[in-house]
């Protein structure tokens, strides 16, 4: 049919659930891996073994793709420059750039007036100190550069520990750290055309940096805010020349009174997302296949709710994987509504190995069934269901 091959660059769960995505469009998805044991080269077909650090792999592996895309932030920018002499590539090197570093990221977005929390580059105590004066201690320091998951951030509440970081000589930025109310995220998507779609603002919780929940639509989020965070998203793809999705991380602040403070934008990323994994089942389009429309400059599909409510649960690894197969087959048996999606990964404490999906009428019944599924899978325990208002 000749139907075109969309090549994405890195072997991940990612590339794993694009994969799926390509079957049922009729695509061919080639995935340049680490090695034959990453998440997507078990599973797909067209697989090459290279170096997202070399240009000759990269340019062997675009050679035979119509258009090469990403599952993660970590190609040098000059490669990907240099491949797009020759090639289409999205994200483009030019907008990626504001993913890939977050000093760049946070000037670029001051300029445009985009609120995001304060912030400064720092090289020395000197500089960590000045900034501690002017907006107040703890401080939050991150690496320009190379963070995720809770990497590369640090809480400091003095000069003592800010030295301790600084003397790891990574280049860092310092922000304040603001009060939050809670994080959001806004994820869209953009075509080469400028066609453009917004799923609905979805909350997320964070547990030592990591996503471990997803809630669709964000609880208590009122029309106007939500229409304020998605009018910014697809405002940031068109200004950054997006192609494909971006999830924007958005934290809702504080005020005094207790009610909901403004919007700050705290990432970028410019890939298929954790925040919208919830979109395989919870969304008429998922991110995976919005992003192979998108990059392929298809039209996008619609990003209505398939249920008033969804939520995703991450499961991440405990000790050890013993009695895995055992408790996933019991899970099922439990709760065969529930979706799971395992992404093909060894087990090791913390580490994201999948994620779980409820869908239904009323929050609370979906949400207690997600966490418990991941958690059943991850402990082989069930936990004691929290009081109601904790579940909203």
């Amino acid at each position: 049919m000749g139907l075109p091959v969309v090549g994405m660059v890195g072997g991940g769960q990612l590339s794993r659930m694009t994969h799926q995505a390509a079957i049922s469009l009729g695509l061919s998805l080639r995935v340049l891996a680490d090695g034959t044991h990453d998440s997507a080269a078990l599973v797909a077909r067209g697989v090459t073994v290279g170096e997202h650090t070399s240009l000759q792999d990269l340019r062997d592996f675009a050679d035979r793709c119509e258009v090469v895309t990403f599952d993660h932030e970590h190609v040098p920018g000059e490669l990907i420059e240099a491949l797009e002499a020759d090639h289409p590539v999205y994200p483009s090197s030019a907008a990626l750039r504001h993913a890939q570093d977050k000093l760049v990221m946070r000037e670029r977005l001051a300029a445009l007036s985009v609120p995001v929390p304060p912030f400064t580059p720092v090289a020395t105590l000197r500089d960590v100190e000045g900034f501690g004066a002017h907006v107040g201690w703890p401080l939050v320091l991150k690496a320009a550069t190379g963070g995720y998951d809770g990497k590369g951030v640090w809480v400091v509440r003095d000069a003592a520990e800010a030295q301790e970081v600084l003397s790891s000589g990574i280049r860092l930025l310092a922000e304040q750290k603001v009060p939050l109310r809670r994080e959001l995220a806004a994820v869209v998507a953009r075509s080469p055309y400028g066609q453009a779609a917004a799923w609905p603002v979805v909350e997320t919780v964070q547990s030592d940096g990591i996503c471990v929940e997803v809630v669709a639509p964000a609880p208590d989020l009122d029309e106007d805010r939500a229409l304020e965070a998605q009018s910014l998203a697809l405002r940031l793809a068109d200004e950054l020349d997006v192609v494909g999705v971006l999830a924007v991380e958005l934290f809702e602040l504080d005020d005094p009174a207790g009610a909901p403070g403004p919007l700050l934008v705290n990432e970028l990323a410019m890939r298929p997302h954790n925040s919208a994994h919830w979109t395989i089942e919870g969304s008429r389009t998922s991110q995976f296949e919005q992003h192979l429309r998108a990059v392929l400059d298809y039209p996008l599909g619609t990003t209505s709710l398939t249920a008033p409510w969804v939520v995703m649960a991450n499961v991440l690894g405990g000790d050890t994987d013993d009695g895995f197969d055992e408790r996933l087959h019991l899970l099922l048996a439990r709760d065969p509504a529930l979706k799971v999606h395992l992404y093909g990964k060894g087990v090791r404490p913390g580490r994201k190995i999948g994620h779980v999906t409820a869908l239904g009428e009323r929050l609370g019944n979906v949400r207690r069934r997600a966490r418990q599924g991941a958690h059943w899978l991850r402990t082989g325990e069930w936990f004691e269901e929290p009081a109601k208002g904790d579940l909203r």
